[in-house]
């Protein structure tokens, strides 16, 4: 793979675009790796966000039935198309994975693996939670500290609303720390990878969407209260949402970090649920 992966650069005169997050991968265990975390089976289709040079899209397209690619920097396309060549099971999209819907691709994937670009990764997870439930199982590399972050618990310095968005919707199933030395050019950081599985244990798909607005405004201000956040929001009278925080035993001066995953639910729903999160997108 390193070879291969430096030969499609040489051979295609391209040099990765930092500035578009783009990190190759060129170790061949990390693919293993892969492999086993995302428990590929020959009836999933991949989606894969960030394409590269094509090794990972080959890879999974020798492994299961279909693959979506995402990529958005047409200097890649000669590079991608020599190596998807002879492979019938690969749609490359040429387009910004933050602006396109994998639940309006056909076949729909069903699952997410990819080495995501670094400055998208979050906004493209998220985005896929709230309107992708046919999505689910995750595979992803991301940069380290936002894979902490992902699972992150309440309380923590890296909980933030899409911490509350992943556990209220997924569990955990895997997580395999990555050297920065596996990449061209190697990122100033070390990478995760990090496999999740979606369960909504705690919501129905459909109100997910209405659940992270709520979630992201609860957050837009650390040092504040929930409560005080979501009335400078106009989502939420103060009164309203010290009586869903006493509700679920929390003080009136709860910050946003100090509600687990369940309690968020919970104020979510005393409050009317979709009902504010429409509040959210109107203000």
């Amino acid at each position: 793979m390193a070879q291969l992966t430096r030969d499609q650069l040489r051979r295609f005169g391209l040099t990765p675009d930092t500035n578009l997050g783009q990190h190759f991968l060129v170790d061949n265990n990390v693919l293993d790796v892969i492999e086993r975390l995302a428990e590929l089976t020959p009836e999933d289709v991949c989606y894969e966000p960030g394409v590269g040079v094509g090794v990972l899209t080959d890879y999974l397209a020798r492994r299961v039935s279909h693959v979506h690619g995402v990529e958005m920097d047409r200097r890649l396309e000669p590079a991608i198309a020599a190596m998807s060549a002879d492979l019938a099971n690969v749609t490359i999209h040429w387009s910004d994975a933050t602006e396109l819907d994998p639940a309006t691709l056909t076949p729909e994937p069903t699952k997410m693996v990819s080495n995501l670009p670094y400055h998208v990764a979050a906004p493209i997870v998220a985005e896929a939670l709230q309107h992708a439930p046919g999505l689910r199982s995750y595979c992803v590399m991301v940069q380290r500290e936002i894979g902490d972050r992902f699972f992150a618990d309440e309380g923590s310095k890296g909980y933030n609303a899409l911490s509350v968005l992943l556990r209220t919707t997924c569990e955990r199933t895997g997580v395999h720390k990555v050297s920065r030395s596996v990449f061209v050019p190697p990122p100033n950081v070390d990478s995760v990878l990090i496999a999740f599985r979606r369960t909504d244990r705690l919501l129905a798909p459909e109100r997910v969407p209405a659940f992270a607005a709520f979630t992201k405004t609860a957050f837009m201000h650390r040092r504040k209260t929930l409560a005080n956040n979501l009335q400078t929001a106009g989502i939420a009278l103060r009164d309203a949402t010290v009586e869903a925080l006493a509700a679920v035993d929390l003080p009136p001066a709860a910050r946003p970090e100090q509600l687990s995953p369940e309690r968020f639910v919970s104020v979510f729903e005393a409050l009317g649920g979709s009902r504010i999160a429409d509040r959210v997108v109107s203000g």
